[in-house]
């Protein structure tokens, strides 16, 4: 008979080696922007390393093919299967929007204005402009696909904030596209947010990158606040990752493939689209 693995000790001990990491940061780093750094970096790192190979994580700032960018994200989770590429300038990172899948907020602790701000960040890369074009997945060409969410969420270390009623409260007060659907104090506890209308962003097929972003932009402004789920103090690291993978494998599935040809509009470049 073999013998059975003890789960909950595992994910008891992952959680303790991340709030210990963290506390370390908090009590030997003086300097504020080099302590908010390192607290990036401890997500970044634990996302790269137990999300699936096909997620990237990075600090970025995201892009449109109209030129337009986001405010500087802590934590982006993209694509670069049908985003094929990203942009590195004086060590900064400047991803296609259409390669998006969640965008976070990282701070050392919760509290209202970081809530707050956390929903304007989301805001900034969910009114950007997204292409979709087709692809050929086995052989067999698929069409453009409708845009998928982006979802968005604040990560810290802990909460200033004690009451559960009071987060909820700062969660409701954000509409449309500034909304958070996630978020995790390790030390605390972690969340998500249902929302009423919460179905398939495709209302209908569409023949163009406008509608899908038109229809996008809807998806947001008509849902609204339902309930909000907090996890237990000991497990909030794993019941927020469980919860994100979730997000990302069973609701989100796979971004929609970049078309490139806008993109090359910006050089003056036509792509060959006979290929």
């Amino acid at each position: 008979m073999s013998e059975k693995v003890d789960l909950r000790g595992l994910f008891n001990g992952l959680q303790s080696q991340m709030i210990s990491e963290m506390k370390t940061n908090r009590e030997f780093i003086e300097h504020s922007t080099t302590k908010g750094d390192a607290f990036e970096d401890i997500w970044i790192d634990y996302l790269k390393t137990y999300l699936p190979s096909r997620y990237c994580v990075d600090k970025a700032i995201i892009i449109d093919s109209k030129g337009n960018k986001s405010m500087q994200i802590d934590l982006v989770i993209y694509d670069q299967t049908y985003t094929p590429f990203v942009f590195i300038q004086k060590n900064t990172k400047y991803i296609p929007a259409e390669g998006v899948y969640a965008v976070f907020e990282v701070k050392p602790d919760l509290n209202k204005n970081y809530i707050l701000y956390a929903g304007d960040k989301i805001e900034s890369v969910r009114k950007l402009f997204r292409t979709s074009a087709s692809i050929i997945d086995r052989g067999q060409k698929r069409d453009p696909i409708s845009l998928t969410k982006i979802l968005g969420g604040v990560l810290s270390f802990e909460s200033k904030i004690k009451k559960d009623d009071t987060i909820k409260k700062h969660l409701k007060s954000l509409k449309g596209l500034k909304s958070l659907d996630i978020g995790c104090a390790v030390n605390y506890k972690s969340f998500y947010v249902d929302y009423i209308k919460d179905d398939s962003i495709l209302k209908s097929k569409a023949d163009s990158a406008e509608i899908y972003n038109k229809q996008f932009l809807e998806f947001y402004n008509d849902r609204t606040f339902d309930t909000i789920e907090f996890s237990y103090k000991y497990n909030s690291l794993v019941t927020f990752f469980l919860q994100l993978s979730r997000y990302l494998q069973q609701s989100i599935g796979t971004v929609a493939a970049i078309d490139l040809s806008e993109y090359a509009k910006a050089i003056n470049f036509e792509i060959d689209q006979e290929i």
